[in-house]
């Protein structure tokens, strides 16, 4: 691997902003690293690279809180979530890159939109609607390392209290990591050069988490959400396919 190579380094700058993002506003992370590693590398290699820098920095957040997670309503969502992981990693194997790119992109920016309008899920809940959420994240996860959204709009319309939601939130993620490690190796795509490539950047990641995390309490919640906000729709829009052409045609 060339370390001092022109995408790698576009690549780590863009990984630190997004531990940054990260350490202020608590999520961000798979929605601003994964359509600039797919523009710049593939598509697998996106998840792969997130996968690996997001997993190890969420345990210390992750264990303390485990205690309080109401598992009645965690275990329904994350049996559909490990059902539904490799369903999204064989789209993810075996889908065309450009076509991923654009799904990618759309999902990255309705599940951004979706957020920014503290759009909530009114209806019923149960197990099934809960397996259901569990689907959809686990699709998206195995996709676009992206397993948050549906889990945050169900459960953040919930009568649980905030703590007990941040706890079940950060329980389903730890575990969806690891379900997700396991299905991207089962099907054959930790490949040397994407497991170094993860490996190397994660550090860099740590820093900005880090970074982000001292500089946290400097403004408001909303300040910091509307920040990380703005990095999702730049980095979803400034390399989706059709800018690729634009730039081919102007270049």
């Amino acid at each position: 691997m060339d370390y001092f190579d022109p995408s790698l380094l576009l690549l780590s700058a863009v990984i630190a902003i997004a531990g940054v993002a990260r350490g202020l506003s608590g999520f961000g992370t798979g929605m601003i690293v994964v359509p600039v590693a797919a523009a710049l590398y593939d598509p697998v290699t996106a998840v792969v690279v997130v996968v690996i820098i997001d997993s190890l920095p969420t345990l210390p957040v992750a264990i303390p809180v485990l205690k309080i997670v109401r598992w009645k309503e965690v275990l329904p969502v994350t049996a559909g979530l490990a059902l539904f992981v490799p369903v999204g990693v064989f789209i993810l194997k075996n889908g065309d890159p450009t076509m991923l790119r654009w799904l990618i992109s759309a999902v990255i920016l309705a599940c951004a939109g979706a957020l920014w309008r503290g759009w909530r899920y009114r209806g019923p809940r149960g197990i099934p609607v809960s397996f259901g959420v569990g689907a959809t994240a686990g699709v998206l996860s195995g996709v676009a390392s992206i397993p948050g959204p549906p889990a945050i709009i169900y459960w953040m319309a919930s009568t649980l209290p905030v703590a007990i939601v941040r706890a079940n939130l950060l329980a389903l993620f730890l575990l969806g990591e690891f379900m997700s490690i396991g299905n991207l190796w089962a099907a054959g795509l930790f490949e040397r050069e994407r497991v170094v490539m993860g490996l190397v950047t994660a550090p860099i990641y740590l820093a900005g988490l880090l970074l982000g995390s001292k500089l946290y309490g400097l403004a408001s919640d909303a300040a910091y959400r509307r920040f990380t906000f703005l990095l999702i729709v730049i980095a979803a829009l400034t390399t989706l396919p059709l800018v690729d052409r634009i730039a081919n045609t102007f270049g």
